[in-house]
């Protein structure tokens, strides 16, 4: 099975197998089995239409989805343009051709995936056409949805953003819950203790990340070396311009980068991307990105 990098393949199955069993419970597609069966036999084409404009996201998907769901189905694609590319309403982008009793089956759960990610993959790109022209880039969080991590985190790629850490396991990103109840007197002492720890992890992470909720708790953060990335949690944009030149003051700027996280909006994205962070996290654009409209059309 091709699947592009970073979907794990044991668990795309795992996820796909999920869906199929959802929808066919014990008796399967009980609707389409009233029609003759040289009908559900016969082939069948249809075409794949958006309703909207947006950024179509799983072109690459569509091959294996059909491969676990519809086997005898085929996609030939009528717009040979990138996942990149945004798509208009009405212009049909692949023609699928095959076993029309299997298509019928799986059209629903193709349809919900390709709809979902092509959804994330427009929200993440117009916060990224947002901040077009400053330093910013946008990233994920991992507030997706359980089991689509994996194919959330492609659609945001697909739409010009970036990942952030795929899961617990890759990166260290020490949040206020782990520091909670320690003094700003003692940030430094503690946090300097835990980074002296990661030799012993299994592996070495991908990058170490600090939060703090404040001025006082990045100051001393900034005295500690190891750390690659702050994450500076609802500060003002007052404050986070003010978190820029303290960095930048102490030598660390392309050393130490600044992650704005907490209530980016479309509406304010760009006065944060302003104030001279290099990262925003924007949790959005997985958790509650609207689905782009698509279609699978029948051909007579």
């Amino acid at each position: 099975m091709n699947l592009p990098a970073g979907i794990v393949p044991h668990r795309f199955e795992t996820l796909v197998a999920a869906a199929r069993e959802e929808d066919f419970g014990a008796h399967g597609d009980v609707t389409s089995r009233l029609l003759p069966e040289a009908v559900l036999d016969a082939t069948g084409v249809w075409q794949i239409v958006p309703r909207r404009t947006g950024r179509f996201c799983s072109r690459a998907l569509v091959a294996p989805l059909l491969e676990a769901l519809a086997p005898e189905v085929r996609c030939e694609w009528l717009d040979p343009r990138p996942d990149i590319a945004d798509v208009a309403p009405g212009e049909p982008l692949a023609r699928l051709r095959g076993h029309t009793g299997q298509m019928l089956a799986a059209e629903r759960t193709l349809l919900n995936i390709l709809q979902h990610l092509s959804g994330v993959a427009t929200a993440t790109a117009q916060f990224v056409t947002t901040v077009a022209g400053t330093h910013a880039k946008i990233y994920d969080t991992r507030k997706t949805t359980p089991g689509l991590r994996d194919l959330e985190k492609y659609a945001v790629r697909v739409g010009g953003g970036h990942n952030h850490r795929i899961g617990l396991y890759d990166a260290v990103l020490i949040k206020d819950n782990h520091l909670a109840g320690i003094p700003v007197s003692r940030l430094a002492h503690a946090v300097f203790d835990m980074l002296g720890r990661i030799p012993s992890l299994p592996a070495q992470p991908a990058f170490v990340e600090v939060e703090c909720d404040g001025l006082d708790q990045f100051a001393e953060l900034l005295k500690i070396v190891g750390i690659d990335v702050i994450l500076l949690d609802n500060f003002t944009p007052e404050k986070l311009r003010e978190a820029v030149r303290m960095r930048d003051a102490a030598g660390l700027r392309g050393k130490v980068e600044l992650e704005a996280s907490g209530e980016a909006r479309l509406e304010n994205v760009r006065g944060i991307a302003e104030t001279g962070v290099e990262r925003i996290a924007v949790g959005a654009i997985t958790h509650s990105a609207p689905i782009l409209d698509v279609g699978l059309d029948a051909i007579p």
